[in-house]
């Protein structure tokens, strides 16, 4: 393979200049007076550390070579070393290779995650109740932030549809971490409502977005329907006496997004536009890719059991993702949280993917 410097050498030098300008700029204390914007460039620092801790030691190993080579050529004891060093140039070549593929422009942002009930009645929201606790025991796990926006109960526990936003407490992207969680999950357990001890299948939608801030998306006021109404529990009662939950439908899109998980008229609509431009961004980002490609990520359209992503078998504590054909036999641990082994799998499955795309 041929040095990515010699394949990139404009992105490259590109990149470099642009963590020195980052570095400089994050020195000056007038920056974090701003702390959205010092979070913003210190996340960006943080993505390009690797590709240039990757170029130093590149660099450092070429220059060791051609030492080790002209010494050997008075003292046989450097060849050995040489040899060595050789093997390491094409491995960090590579590494700097893959570090310098097209980049999500959304792996530094936080997300919104919205599970959905589907097939399954009663079984399908007790499950959705299961991944949301899966998500919110990561997201404790790597020291994330969570916040639910919104949530619709269902009679028998569980949830119909439960909307969390996920935040990162440091440098790191959540959107690079759980994007590739969209989709259509599917379990198979026995209903605590089954008394034949039969084995169901039920479906719960999962959709990830990365979450917009005001200047990724301008929402115009007049394009919004507002409308409020009263919160209400499981089986419809009452969980506030006022109409405090809110209804936005963002009329150009026929978009509708809701939230009554706050106590006020006022926190609920926050909530919902947080929610709805969030939406428009994945809308415009999706717009533009299919506009480029055919290919689209892949995300819930339907919950339908045939367009599943993953399968968690409760019989078997198995969890398989189909997309990359992971498999594993620690059901618990999963549900409990340690979701790191299949998210490495899927993130291999795309950088192979692009780096066969790029060679």
């Amino acid at each position: 393979m041929s040095s990515s410097t010699d394949a990139a050498p404009d992105r490259l030098s590109g990149l470099l200049a642009e963590h020195a300008a980052l570095e400089t700029e994050l020195a000056d204390p007038a920056v974090h007076a701003d702390a959205s914007r010092a979070r913003r460039l210190g996340r960006r620092y943080a993505q390009l550390a690797p590709l240039v801790e990757t170029k130093r030691a590149l660099d450092a190993v070429r220059d060791d070579l051609a030492a080790a080579r002209e010494l050997a050529d008075e003292d046989a004891s450097f060849a050995a070393e040489a040899a060595a060093l050789e093997q390491r140039v094409p491995e960090l070549e590579d590494r700097l290779h893959s570090l310098l593929l097209p980049e999500d422009p959304d792996d530094d942002k936080d997300v919104i995650l919205e599970i959905k009930a589907g097939e399954g009645g009663a079984e399908s929201a007790l499950f959705a109740g299961d991944l949301l606790r899966m998500y919110l025991r990561y997201a404790e796990r790597r020291g994330w932030a969570t916040e639910v926006l919104d949530a619709v109960p269902a009679d028998l526990g569980g949830y119909k549809d439960v909307s969390i936003a996920v935040k990162s407490r440091g440098d790191e992207g959540i959107w690079s971490r759980l994007k590739f969680e969209g989709g259509v999950h599917r379990v198979q357990r026995v209903p605590v409502t089954e008394s034949q001890g039969r084995i169901h299948t039920s479906a719960v939608g999962v959709l990830v977005l990365p979450e917009a801030e005001e200047v990724d998306v301008t929402v115009d006021p007049n394009d919004l329907r507002i409308d409020v109404f009263r919160s209400s529990g499981p089986g419809g009662q009452s969980v506030n006496t006022t109409d405090s939950a809110v209804r936005i439908t963002h009329v150009p899109t026929g978009i509708v997004v809701s939230s009554q998980n706050e106590k006020s008229q006022l926190q609920n609509r926050e909530s919902a536009l947080r929610v709805l431009r969030s939406r428009l961004l994945a809308a415009a980002r999706e717009e533009a890719a299919a506009a480029a490609s055919d290919q689209r990520r892949s995300q819930v359209r339907t919950v339908d059991r045939s367009e599943r992503v993953r399968t968690y078998n409760f019989p078997e504590s198995r969890i398989s993702d189909h997309r990359v054909g992971f498999k594993a036999h620690n059901l618990d641990q999963v549900l409990d949280g340690e979701l790191d082994p299949v998210i490495d799998a899927l993130t291999r499955a795309h950088t192979a993917e692009l780096l066969a795309g790029g060679s």
